[in-house]
């Protein structure tokens, strides 16, 4: 796994091997940009990469039903958008029409929910707590979608979430955003390691094994499809997984 020297990671801490993987192979280069929500530090680096890379797909981690609202986010002057955090600006970086989203909720990730969930066998609680995470992302899609609407036939711009606070922002030094944005993956880890149940705990594996399945199924078909480049912006936290999949395609 290595980066390619034109995505400068040793010129930016902010751009570093950490963050960013590049897999190559017979379809072309795949270069997967792990984000936190909002983080300056993720917003840069994903217009960097993209600008860096040029790709022929941008593969984002919003749902297909989610993605107008945020390509209508990204449709605007300022740089970065008002809206939609570092998805939006990675659509604004990438050229007209060549984004996708990759996450559920999907025909593909219900499938290997339900197999998932039938397989480990988890408790009752644990099933209420996957079937509760599902409704909710569910609906948050659909109200991504009811604003899209909305805005294609209105001037109005419908902020479905409040944006992610943060200590810092992009007035900041590229090495202090760096130097804050490990501090929020550290703090986040320790907070759901430590206040979530049991039961919360294993229904968010399970989604996330799905979720992650999916997304390597899609990225791999969109690889199959293309020989051209292209650039995923994934949560931090699905990027050491996702690589950990494609390296076992390869196998």
């Amino acid at each position: 796994m290595a980066v390619s020297p034109d995505i400068d990671v040793e010129a930016d801490p902010r751009v570093t091997g950490e963050y960013v993987r590049q897999l190559s192979g017979a379809h072309g280069t795949l270069t997967l940009v792990g984000v936190v929500h909002d983080h300056p530090a993720s917003i840069y680096r994903v217009q960097h990469v993209i600008e860096r890379v040029d790709p022929e797909i941008l593969a984002v981690e919003l749902p297909p039903i989610s993605l107008p609202l945020f390509e209508q986010y990204a449709a605007t002057d300022r740089t970065p958008p008002r809206f939609g955090g570092e998805m939006s600006a990675a659509i604004q970086a990438a050229a007209p029409g060549t984004a996708v989203g990759i996450d559920r909720p999907t025909g593909g990730f219900f499938r290997r929910l339900a197999r998932t969930v039938l397989r480990e066998r988890p408790s009752l609680n644990t099933v209420r707590n996957v079937v509760d995470n599902v409704i909710e992302t569910t609906d948050h899609a659909l109200r991504c979608r009811a604003a899209a609407a909305i805005g294609a036939y209105t001037t109005i711009r419908l902020d479905v979430d409040a944006p992610t606070p943060h200590d810092i922002d992009r007035t900041a030094t590229a090495a202090e955003q760096a130097r804050d944005e490990r501090t929020q993956v550290r703090r986040s880890r320790s907070f759901m390691n430590a206040f979530r149940t049991a039961s919360r705990s294993r229904a968010s594996r399970l989604e996330d094994d799905a979720r992650e399945a999916a997304m390597a199924t899609r990225l791999a078909a969109l690889r199959g499809d293309s020989d051209d480049a292209i650039v995923a912006v994934v949560g931090i936290d699905h990027l050491d997984s996702l690589v950990g999949r494609f390296d076992a395609m390869a196998e």
